[in-house]
């Protein structure tokens, strides 16, 4: 029997929820894996007879009790995107915290502090003009070694040397076609922000 990389990837799902549904059968807390599975197994059933998008949501979020899962898998699993072959098609179905906001003493939750939290705060930077010569748009990470960009982009490379993005990590910056604009970049931390390249041996 050949399987296409998608049916074996369902038949992996369907394992891995089959394995939680006798768990679940026994008393036993499921892991963020089989949480994840069983829901988007149930998802996957129920576009599969016939379901509308908004009833498939509703099955997934049904699948797994809060009190069914390990008390981290609610702060690991916040967000779910199955894509479902339904009556009219193939649809994205996406569900956000299908076991309900985790708590703040939750094992695994994130805690932010009070105060504001200033981004590169005294690390050293530069501001750039960048042109992008192509005909498309290209996306640069935050954390992406800037001088290394897609060569379509053109700047003073020499001076982007050690330097990245000054935007949250992450996050993208998207440069339109023929246009040009203006970024800051910061120095990478540890020995990468040391310059390999000086302006004479760029030319």
């Amino acid at each position: 029997m050949h399987l296409t990389p998608a049916e074996q990837e369902r038949l992996t799902i369907f394992t891995v929820a089959e394995l939680a549904r006798r768990r679940k059968a026994r008393g036993r807390l499921l892991s963020a894996p089989e949480v994840i599975a069983l829901i988007t197994d149930t998802v996957l059933e129920a576009a599969w007879d016939g379901c509308t998008i908004d009833e498939a949501i509703q099955a997934g979020r049904a699948a797994v009790p809060t009190e069914a899962a390990h008390p981290g898998a609610r702060a690991l699993v916040r967000h779910i995107e199955v894509e479902a072959l339904f009556p009219t098609g193939t649809a994205l179905v996406t569900i956000d915290d299908p076991l309900g906001e985790p708590e703040p003493d939750d094992p695994g939750a994130i805690r932010v502090a009070a105060d504001d939290i200033h981004l590169n705060a005294g690390r050293r930077s530069i501001v750039l003009e960048v042109e992008n010569t192509s005909h498309a748009t290209v996306r640069v990470s935050s954390h992406y070694p800037f001088w290394q960009v897609n060569p379509v982009l053109r700047f003073d490379r020499a001076a982007a040397d050690g330097f990245r993005l000054d935007a949250p990590a992450g996050s993208s910056i998207e440069f339109p076609p023929r246009r040009t604009r203006r970024i800051r970049l910061v120095a990478l931390g540890g020995n990468a922000s040391a310059p390999r390249l000086t302006l004479e041996e760029s030319t």
